[in-house]
């Protein structure tokens, strides 16, 4: 399963010169000709991370690495590991290997593994069994670019700086659909910090980050009910310096999630996002 022909319109990778890397892995809004979905189109676009690359679209300026995918989470998701599959989805067996982890499985027993099979309602995306081959290619043309260039600029940050800090960027509805996650009907805080309790990064450099929201008034959750998935754990190595957190921000506090249009909270959110890039820019966390 590996990468060639990449369409460049799938991944954008732009280099940083600081110890900080961004990546939006659910903000893309591409819709492959070959996706053959089935639902309404207005409920896929619900799934996306909408608006998140607009809000982080200050960090290059600053130094700032930055990646992020095109592709939409529902065609692939680029935030669960290859072995994320449900293998009932396909005309014949699927030939690569599965995940045991039950907590994975949960997931993709909910409809949300590497190829989702519903939308956060529930409802189907598909009316056909898909091939290997076609899931193969999106492997291909998406997961591996995409994480061919998170660990690029990671290595790159830390080969600069002696430790790198990976923010893994995300959004997430003001509740919590029937087959989002294993917390159906929850309303959620304002922000969700995850580093799956401490693993990929360090306990004070996730609490600095809760203490710099919550000074600013808002509702911090860490670790609940998202830890982070497979990108934080992936290259979160917080005992090498590598730190990788998962920062979920609640919609409404930025965007209308019907019609899916900003408000006027979306600058002043942007402010208080960037004011945690620059505080982390100067933040050493082998000091805290």
């Amino acid at each position: 399963m590996g990468c060639h022909n990449v369409p460049m319109q799938y991944v954008t990778s732009l280099p940083g010169t600081t110890p900080l890397v961004l990546d939006s892995p659910h903000s893309g809004t591409f819709y492959p000709d070959d996706f053959g979905f089935v639902c309404d189109a207005a409920l896929l676009r619900r799934t996306e991370d909408t608006h998140v690359e607009k809000l982080y679209d200050f960090a290059p300026a600053l130094g700032v690495a930055w990646v992020e995918a095109h592709f939409p989470r529902s065609y692939l998701d680029a935030n669960r590991d290859t072995c994320e599959i449900d293998p009932e989805m396909f005309e014949t067996p699927w030939p690569y290997p599965l995940s045991h982890d039950e907590a994975v499985l949960a997931k993709v027993r909910l409809g949300k593994g590497l190829i989702w099979r519903c939308t956060d309602e529930g409802l189907p995306i598909y009316q056909r069994q898909l091939t290997v081959t076609e899931v193969q290619a999106r492997i291909d043309h998406c997961w591996q670019p995409y994480h061919a260039a998170v660990a690029a600029a990671i290595d790159a940050a830390h080969l600069r700086h002696g430790y790198s800090v990976h923010l893994n960027c995300h959004s997430m509805p003001s509740v919590s659909g029937s087959h989002a996650t294993n917390f159906p009907g929850l309303a959620h805080a304002d922000f969700v910090i995850g580093n799956r309790d401490h693993s990929t990064s360090s306990p004070e450099l996730a609490q600095l980050i809760c203490e710099h929201f919550r000074a600013l008034g808002y509702d911090v959750a860490l670790n609940h009910p998202y830890k982070g998935v497979e990108l934080v754990r992936r290259y979160g190595r917080p005992t090498h310096q590598r730190h990788s957190i998962q920062l979920e921000i609640n919609r409404k506090l930025y965007m209308n999630e019907d019609t899916l249009a900003p408000t006027a909270g979306f600058a002043t959110l942007q402010a208080h996002l960037r004011a945690l890039i620059e505080r982390l820019l100067v933040t050493d966390p082998r000091a805290l």
